[in-house]
């Protein structure tokens, strides 16, 4: 079978993790499944294990239980102070985190990995410290039983009878780099018991009675090994690269806020991992979520946590009927199984309203139902309306009073008129119906109805203006209020979902011009603020923002601006720490979270893809409180946020990288190319100037004349190649300052042919500018030079005789200057690369000075700085044309002198 090889995203991600694992600490986990195992006593004798090893060892927390074997283990073994903090009268002592990051070992002993913190910790769960040391680079020895894991909290609490409230999440436990699982016969284990050995005498009694029973040990036991069994097969699946979901397998759960989901979603978390598949928690949100109470609400959010913390991926839809939203999802998503808990409400007798499994099963035929019982007690579901459907506005009143009074008008018109009483009847109908659209809820409708069945009785019944009864307006009654109620119900339904839609869509188009508005960010500041205005936007809330720099404070602004005040009052030392904090471990903390959540903002970090960005602060205090959907908008544009601004900052840091690339080329060519071709010229000044002051040496004039002429060709070729260097050093770091002033073309060429080569007497060189007052906006020094450099490169490489003319002209608001010569010309590939630096052409001419190939270059240099061109064609019928353009200024002759 042929291997497969991984794709990009793969190796995306396998280079990250192993970035990730070679900075983090790793984490052991001595696991069992009751009190007593000995996880405490294998610990610390790995730790003696790891110290001989040269290892440094410390022990953070250790739970001593008064047992004198685990006490005896101590002994040798550097210990943190633990920190007391004084709750209720009682001082409790707890780990002293920043102690053990200052003091940074290599390892530390932290037991009771479940165990809940003491307020006035920075974090709600003692895993979380863990993580925090782990994120420093520590490697961590930690101990959890089987009961502590949040999946199987309600398989063990089944089993035992027991709650357990400290809890970690599974994915700590599936993250660590080894779990060791210490083990015990349950009858080994009893008996420790009863020796005293992990119990005093009451406790261990009451422990032998209720939770410590052979079939409750046996029991855990199994769970225990399956479960770390379970683990293993996992870890070597991912390290064989094959997905998770492999098998085809997508489970997904409804998020409610009734007390049975939370074991709906530990058993469907277990599912998931039994058939390694994919995981949804679904959230159906309806117009009536407003009307949940504060306990519902507090219990939605406490499932959204769980469900995120056992690896689902949470999702929101919205609509009125859950069984259809959870079917169409079901089916757009590919999900094979639904998990749901039993519906806990007394189906009615009068209506045969199917409940949610049946529709399901009816919706959506092909996938799996699972039915998890639970123990809540059955209530009958109430049969109101809502409440925001029962409340009367003064408004809601006006409107129904007015189309009561038009009814009735157009009511009379018909009688005068003598209409039928079925006509005046549909008036008063239609004025039902549209009480019922144009105001919010039912009552107005009932009312509508109730008011025009006694007035049309009042005013159109025989006989008039009296409250006779007829046996047929009863009916007609019912009619009308059966009417009523229907269209207030499909309005107000409408009217539900027009807001849902419309607050939907304005999301979605949050979310789209976010995007769009961060990518026009000219820099990160730019990036972050447009980001915090857009949230600012979607929560109506000031929001803090500040750019990561890895050796920079934080230095925080405030969208908007004129809500700096109120932000940076209540934004104490206290807060500033947690942002460094969020800075520093790239994670969410402050209000609302399991992390110094006793502040008044909500940090969260701007991630890219390697670092943190940005830190965002959003004030939860005195505001309502954020939602789940809010809180995954505010993730994903910050995501963005994070992405943009990373990607900015690796442009910045490539840029400076290539720029540093050219200046090491830059200088290494010169310098090699310095020591090359200076070479030739200093040998032969040297040798030249060596045999004239050889006095012995007898040299005829014409000799002596000829060597002279050499030594002062290699002196002038030294100067020009000096004043190239320079002035291309000038352009290279910016240092070239241009003085423009307007300049004759006769008086350039003229200046510029006193200059050229000494070997210009073997070539016929003509200037012609037919505007004798052609004037052009220049350096005058640097355009002479770029002149001489074209002129000598001319010289260089035409055969002796060779013509070189000098020409101007105007055209337009340009000078175009003109230098061409009759020689060889040159091909296409060489005026392709001729301006670049160090680029020479021989053109099959040799020449013992072939130059550095700084000349062309430094001439485009210095035209371009002067707003102009400069460009290489042929000459007809044979040679080169160089052409330079200039801005042109106008001569004003009635102000020259005369």
């Amino acid at each position: 079978m042929e291997k497969r090889r991984p794709s990009s995203e793969e190796l995306l991600e396998i280079i990250q993790r192993e970035q990730k694992e070679m900075h983090n600490g790793k984490l052991k986990i001595f696991f069992g499944y009751a009190a007593g195992v000995g996880k405490t006593y294998a610990m610390l004798e790995a730790a003696h294990e790891a110290k001989k090893s040269g290892k440094d060892v410390v022990v953070g927390y250790v739970e001593r239980h008064t047992r004198p074997d685990t006490l005896a283990l101590l002994n040798g073994l550097e210990e943190i102070p633990n920190k007391e903090i004084s709750y209720h009268g009682m001082a409790l002592k707890e780990m002293d985190l920043d102690a053990v990051l200052e003091r940074k070992p290599e390892l530390v002993l932290v037991d009771e990995l479940a165990h809940n913190n003491a307020a006035g910790c920075r974090h709600l769960k003692r895993y979380q410290d863990v993580e925090e040391l782990l994120r420093a680079g520590i490697d961590v020895y930690s101990t959890v039983n089987v009961q502590h894991l949040e999946s199987l909290h309600d398989l063990v609490a089944s089993i035992t009878g027991i709650s357990v409230k400290e809890r970690i999440p599974d994915d700590v436990f599936d993250s660590a780099a080894q779990v060791e699982v210490v083990d015990i016969e349950p009858d080994d284990l009893i008996l420790r018991l009863h020796e005293g050995k992990v119990y005093k005498e009451n406790q261990a009694k009451r422990a032998l009675n209720h939770f410590f029973t052979k079939e409750n040990l046996a029991a855990l036991r199994e769970i225990a090994l399956r479960r770390t069994a379970d683990r293993l097969n996992r870890t070597a699946k991912k390290e064989k690269k094959e997905s998770a979901a492999r098998a085809g397998e997508h489970i997904l759960i409804c998020l409610s806020p009734a007390p049975s989901n939370k074991k709906v979603i530990r058993t469907a978390a277990r599912m998931a991992e039994a058939f390694h598949s994919g995981f949804t928690a679904l959230y159906v949100e309806t117009s009536k979520k407003a009307e949940i109470s504060e306990e519902s609400a507090k219990r939605l959010k406490e499932n959204f946590r769980l469900a995120e913390q056992l690896g689902a991926q949470i999702a929101t839809v919205y609509g009125e009927d859950p069984a259809v939203q959870i079917a169409e999802y079901a089916k757009v998503s590919g999900v094979t199984k639904i998990v749901m808990g039993r519906t806990n409400h007394r189906q009615s007798t009068l209506v045969g309203k199917k409940n949610m499994v049946d529709r399901l099963t009816e919706l959506a035929a092909n996938i799996d139902i699972y039915i998890i019982p639970d123990q809540q007690p059955l209530f009958r579901k109430k049969m109101f309306f809502p409440m925001e459907d029962t409340v009367i506005t003064t408004k809601d009143l006006l409107k129904t009073f007015l189309i009561f009074v038009c009814a009735s008008g157009i009511g009379m018109i018909f009688f005068q008129f003598g209409l039928r009483e079925a006509n005046i009847i549909m008036i008063y109908i239609l004025g039902v119906l549209l009480s019922s659209i144009a105001t919010r809820g039912y009552l107005c409708g009932i009312l509508s109805s109730i008011c025009s069945v006694v007035i049309f009785n009042y005013l159109f019944t025989e006989p008039r203006f009296s409250f006779s009864a007829d046996p047929d307006y009863p009916i007609t009654f019912f009619i009308m209020l059966l009417t009523s109620v229907l269209s207030s119900t499909l309005a107000t339904r409408v009217q539900r979902q027009a807001r849902q839609a419309s607050q939907k869509a304005y999301y979605t188009e949050l979310l789209i011009s976010s995007i769009q508005k961060l990518q026009k960010g000219k820099n990160e500041e730019e990036i972050l603020q447009k980001g915090a205005e857009q949230l600012e936007a979607l929560l109506n809330r000031p929001i803090l923002y500040a750019v990561s720099y890895e050796d920079k404070e934080l230095a925080f602004s405030v969208e908007p601006k004129d809500k700096e005040k109120e932000m940076f009052d209540r934004f104490t030392l206290e807060e500033k720490a947690v942002a460094q904090w969020v800075q520093k471990n790239n994670k969410h903390a402050g209000a609302t979270t399991n992390t110094l959540s006793n502040v008044k903002n909500y940090y969260l970090s701007v991630r890219g893809m390697q670092e943190v960005m940005g830190i965002v602060g959003i004030p939860i205090k005195s505001y309502e409180q954020l939602d789940t959907f809010e809180k995954n908008l505010i993730i994903a544009i910050l995501n963005e946020c994070g992405i943009i601004m990373e990607r900015r900052r690796l442009s910045q840091e490539k840029y400076k990288i290539e720029m540093r690339t050219h200046q090491e080329k830059l200088r290494s060519n010169l310098l090699r190319a310095i020591s090359h071709d200076l070479r030739t010229p200093l040998t032969g000044i040297s040798g030249n100037a060596a045999i004239l002051m050889d006095q012995e040496t007898l040299l005829p004039e014409g000799k002596k004349h000829e060597l002279y002429t050499s030594i002062y060709d290699d002196a002038m070729w030294l100067m020009n190649l000096t004043e190239n260097l320079l002035s291309i050093t000038r352009v290279e770091n910016g240092s070239m300052k241009l003085q423009m002033e307007p300049q004759l073309l006769t008086e350039v060429f003229d200046e510029a042919l006193r200059h050229v080569d000494r070997q210009v007497k073997d070539h016929v060189v003509h200037a012609e500018v037919k505007d004798e007052l052609l004037m052009a906006k220049m350096d005058v020094h640097l355009i002479i030079q770029v002149i001489i450099n074209i002129v000598n490169n001319a010289i260089k490489y035409t055969p002796v005789g060779s013509e070189i003319n000098l020409s101007a002209y105007r055209k337009g608001d340009w000078v175009y200057i003109q230098i061409a010569d009759n020689g060889l010309g040159m091909d296409d590939e060489i005026k392709k690369h001729l301006f670049d630096m160090f680029y020479t052409a021989y053109q099959g001419k040799g020449d013992n000075r072939r130059g550095l190939g700084l000349g062309l270059n430094l001439c485009k240099s210095i035209v371009m700085a002067h707003g102009g061109k400069i460009s290489v064609s042929d000459n007809a019928p044979q040679g080169a044309v160089f052409t330079v353009t200039l801005p042109w200024e106008k001569v004003d002759i009635r102000s020259s002198d005369c």
